[in-house]
């Protein structure tokens, strides 16, 4: 029986965030270069989006690329920034027959012009899309993203459009690139590791975290659902105690 049988459909994430890591090693692992992890990374990216589609998860936000990835071997990032235009490029049709919407969040600008353009064609495309919402975090860092907030709202109190009053959480979503996107409730990292790595920060404040040993190339549907059910058999309580819940 599949894990996907024992998965409470009342019970779902509303918005996962994957940090996807270990193409590396999973080279290595296979007397392989680095790119050829990336290059079999694409089959755990599809698996994610399946398992959403099927399960009923609206939002899926992927950590592609940091703004720390810019500072890798030249040769590697150049791999990386080709394969993201081809990898596009091949699935946002099926993407858009199955009425997924894409998404971008980070500074698209220290993308080449190239790949900025596939994604606006592809962001274009699946725009009218009423299904789950893929996110690709590329040239992303959540540091810089608070800090692009807070003088968002420097400007806006400066100017006179808002004052000390305003400035509250709601005003601080509203300044993010996930503006349009609810928190986070399931944050999953694959390849053993337990950082955070600058994702994400505000948005994860009440996130379950799940910290699997598989790496990213071999991440499945069932390694998904597994993540899945471990959020199920937590208890989230939001400060609060199990009495006030159950009450």
């Amino acid at each position: 029986m599949s894990l996907i049988d024992q998965i409470d459909k009342n019970n779902l994430p509303d918005h996962v965030a994957i940090i996807m890591d270990g193409n590396g090693r999973w080279a290595k692992q296979n007397g392989k270069e680095r790119t050829f992890g990336h290059k079999n990374a694409l089959k755990a990216v599809r698996a994610s989006i399946e398992s959403c589609r099927e399960l009923g998860i609206k939002y899926l936000t992927l950590y592609a690329f940091s703004t720390e990835n810019w500072n890798r071997p030249k040769l590697e990032v150049s791999f990386l920034m080709t394969l993201l235009s081809k990898t596009i490029k091949a699935e946002i049709k099926e993407l858009h027959q199955n009425n997924v919407r894409f998404n971008i969040i980070g500074d698209l600008s220290k993308l080449p012009l190239s790949a900025r353009k596939d994604l606006e064609k592809a962001i274009e495309l699946t725009k009218d899309n009423t299904g789950s919402i893929l996110t690709l975090a590329l040239s992303y860092g959540s540091k810089e993203e608070i800090l692009g907030a807070i003088k968002n709202i420097a400007n806006q109190y400066k100017e006179g459009s808002i004052s000390e009053a305003d400035i509250n959480e709601e005003l601080v979503n509203q300044n993010l690139y996930t503006h349009n996107m609810p928190m986070v409730d399931l944050m999953i990292r694959t390849s053993g590791e337990t950082r955070i790595s600058n994702f994400l920060l505000w948005q994860i404040a009440y996130a379950e975290l799940y910290f699997t040993p598989v790496l990213w190339p071999d991440f499945n549907h069932e390694t998904f659902y597994e993540a899945i059910l471990s959020y199920q058999g937590r208890e989230r309580r939001y400060g609060k105690i199990s009495e006030q819940l159950t009450n």
